[in-house]
């Protein structure tokens, strides 16, 4: 396709994104803008922390992008009484391009990224594929659109300043008791998995791009889950990344529910799932926040919660199934062929 048609349509979707856009349309381009330029930068050739930390820059541009639509243009009712708020919304796409462009520019960058012409001149297949995408996040969005609330973005953005992506942030959270508790399980030759669908903010912003309804998994060496344990933000009281969970706090919407499972394993599989989490314990962690694009991280003891759930069992020898990319915590379910869980039970909140 020709250059300038390219941009013709650029800027005819521009403005109709200016006189007819809400709120899903506007997410739905920040969040496809976002995984184009990442996708660029992880095709690049540069080191992998340079593509991490554009990444992750990439990242925070979509947050602010969707931030300040909710707060600045979303909440007038009539949009034209300020027509400069949503001009500047719809301005704000480019600014992914930006940094793209600033990157390929400068003479001793380590990372070269492709230039606004470069940009535009993708292939047809290429523009199948993100059309594709666009369509099912719509569906998503639509299904999910209490998820993109005022609220739970700034819960997010709140938590943000909380998290490392390159260094491990949290250490020795998991006290001798709970590994007590732990070992006198021993004899329950089980290890529990938990699938939970909470109502927390990072939960429920996930599932509209995971388009999944259960979003968190979290692991247990006892029936009663008084040893569960997860990757997770810390709940504002330990730092985001190995911790110990409370199912009862699972409950933070009314129709949140757990689902439990119980995958038999030897003794001495079990001896070495428990030293491994001490060993994390004693190591250090934190969160994989870039975990919902890329299945890796810069340090082996960053992970999101079912990456770490995958971890433990394949360290263990007890892996079912072979991950692709991203681990979601429907996986285990899903992807549980040859039939290894035993389902346990459904706890759901009390109404």
């Amino acid at each position: 396709m020709n250059i300038k048609v390219l941009k013709i349509l650029t800027a005819v979707f521009f403005a109709a994104l200016f006189f007819y856009g809400e709120i899903a349309l506007f997410s739905l381009t920040y969040f496809s803008l976002f995984l184009f330029a990442s996708f660029r930068a992880l095709q690049s050739t540069g080191r992998k922390r340079t593509r991490l930390i554009l990444i992750l820059s990439y990242f925070m541009v979509m947050v602010v992008q969707i931030v300040f639509y909710l707060q600045v243009v979303a909440g007038y009712e009539n949009w034209m009484e300020h027509p400069f708020r949503k001009l500047f919304a719809v301005l704000l796409m480019l600014l992914p391009i930006i940094i793209s462009r600033y990157v390929a520019v400068g003479k001793y960058a380590e990372l070269y990224l492709p230039s606004f012409h470069e940009t535009m001149t993708i292939s047809f297949s290429e523009m199948l594929e993100f059309s594709n995408h666009l369509e099912q996040n719509i569906a998503a969005i639509k299904k999910n659109g209490e998820s993109l609330s005022t609220d739970n973005f700034k819960e997010i953005m709140d938590d943000l300043p909380r998290h490392d992506s390159f260094n491990y942030v949290n250490s020795g959270s998991l006290t001798e008791e709970y590994f007590r508790v732990a070992e006198a399980n021993m004899n329950d030759l089980g290890i529990y998995i938990i699938i939970s669908n909470t109502g927390t903010a990072a939960s429920e912003i996930i599932s509209v791009f995971t388009q999944k309804q259960f979003n968190h998994a979290s692991l247990a060496f006892d029936a009663k889950l008084q040893t569960t344990v997860s990757y997770n933000g810390g709940e504002h009281i330990y730092p985001p990344g190995l911790n110990r969970e409370m199912v009862d706090l699972f409950y933070k919407k009314s129709d949140a529910s757990i689902l439990i499972y119980r995958l038999p394993v030897t003794y001495e599989q079990k001896r070495a799932a428990i030293d491994k989490i001490q060993r994390l314990n004693q190591e250090g962690s934190a969160y994989n926040i870039l975990g919902l694009l890329i299945n890796q991280s810069y340090k082996p003891n960053i992970m999101y919660c079912s990456q770490f759930v995958y971890h433990i069992l394949n360290h263990i020898g007890a892996a079912y199934f072979e991950p692709l990319n991203t681990i979601k915590p429907t996986d285990f379910v899903e992807k549980d062929y040859f039939r290894k869980l035993e389902f346990v039970a459904e706890l759901k909140a009390e109404k």
